[in-house]
């Protein structure tokens, strides 16, 4: 194997150049004050955790994590979500905080996608978790403020698709029971979005015509709150029939919110985390074919780490998002003041540099030897100005104070 060359980096990882880092804290301030202000504070774990606790309780494949050893010999990995980690927190030093426990976070992540061109293996996630509410109410309101964190960072144009794990678990219980492989094939191609192969699946399944139709049918459940209904229609089991009735439930608080036009049932949509147990959501913006943001409830993952509790939670995808921000061109770089002295008046220039700054202005200080050389600063968008307890025209105009002054 050859020795990588010095600008090389590992695949999957990229660099963000100032314009992109721009938009990533963009992305992150705008997000997180929308949390802040629905209640929510924010938290900071460790990039590293525990393979035996963290890494075991995380819906990653194992074969995606990043392991590592630490001096002691003890496994370790980076942590590839922040839903197990706020888990361990919440379980811990929180736990005699009463629930429910709202929390939000910024944070990179880690998932060894070598097998999957074009995935990162290192990318950023903004997002909250609601723990300890099993309601409705709860599931709405991580939805609502979803679709409040997008608008806040000006992605307009997207739709949230809404579903329900339970749902799918109990037509496939009802229709091929005992033959779980099978159940968790169907699911994988659901979740790839994979009809083609779902299709060829199920008409290969030993069953009866009538229950291949009903698991045909389920891919036309996809719109308006009347899907439902007809979702009723396919499977008359208990646990299809809860999860309908808690999801009418869900839509109800979503109309009081005024939400409902970014929203759609999809009752095909699988979460990819195998953690997941209700009311699952997927936010797609109109410039991107790929999702933006994906939540979920996830009731069973607190119990293994010695706290039993509901929880709901959500994760904008910051990094994806960058694209559609720059679409919609919402974040411009502040513009640079240029502050060119020489050393008659080195002093004065650098004292009016630390009063800008105070004030908030972004100042570049550059020394040159010739007073012919001093050319004012530029600010973005070609705005030629100086400043120097004033703002200047022109380069004229600077020369004449400097000789007033001088």
């Amino acid at each position: 194997m050859s020795k990588p060359k010095m600008f090389e980096k590992p695949s999957g990882v990229r660099d963000y150049l100032p314009e992109a880092v721009s938009k990533l804290r963009y992305i992150e301030r705008q997000a997180l004050n929308c949390m802040s202000r629905w209640g929510y504070e924010q938290i900071v774990t460790p990039t590293m955790e525990f393979y035996d606790t963290v890494g075991m309780a995380s819906s990653t494949s194992d074969h995606k994590l990043f392991k590592l050893l630490n001096q002691r010999g003890t496994a370790m990995v980076l942590r590839s979500d922040m839903t197990a980690p706020i888990a361990r927190v919440v379980s811990s030093l929180l736990y005699e905080e009463p629930l429910p426990i709202r929390l939000s976070y910024h944070a990179n992540v880690f998932r060894s996608m070598e097998e999957e061109a074009g995935r990162e293996a290192e990318f950023y996630q903004t997002g909250a978790e609601l723990v300890g509410d099993a309601s409705p109410e709860a599931d709405a309101e991580v939805i609502a403020l979803s679709i409040a964190c997008l608008q806040s960072t000006g992605i307009e144009r997207f739709k949230v698709a809404v579903g329900h794990h339970g749902f799918l678990q109990g037509l496939f219980g009802y229709t091929l029971p005992d033959r779980e492989a099978d159940q968790q094939r169907l699911m994988q191609l659901l979740v790839a979005r994979d009809v083609v192969g779902y299709r060829e699946m199920i008409r290969t399944l030993p069953i009866e015509q009538e229950q291949i139709e009903r698991l045909e049918a389920v891919l036309q459940l996809q719109g308006g709150r009347r899907i439902v209904e007809e979702a009723r229609g396919i499977v008359d089991e208990p646990h299809a029939r809860m999860s309908l009735f808690h999801l009418e439930r869900v839509w109800e608080v979503l109309e009081a919110y005024g939400v409902s036009e970014h929203l759609m049932l999809d009752l095909t949509l699988v979460g990819d985390f195998s953690y997941y147990t209700g009311t699952i959501f997927e936010g797609y913006s109109a410039e991107l074919g790929f999702p933006v943001m994906s939540g979920g409830r996830y009731d069973n993952l607190l119990q293994q780490f010695g706290r039993p509790a509901p929880a709901t939670g959500f994760a904008l995808k910051t990094t994806r998002m960058l694209d559609a921000i720059r679409v919609h061109e919402q974040v411009g770089v502040q513009p640079s003041i240029l502050i060119q002295y020489d050393a008659v008046r080195r002093r004065e220039a650098l004292a009016e540099a630390t009063r800008l700054r105070a004030a908030g202005e972004r100042v570049i200080t550059r020394r040159v030897d010739d007073v012919s050389q001093l050319v004012e600063v530029h600010r973005l968008e070609d705005e030629m100005m100086l400043r120097s307890g004033q703002v200047f025209k022109d380069v004229l105009t600077f020369v004449q104070f400097v000789t007033e002054h001088g």
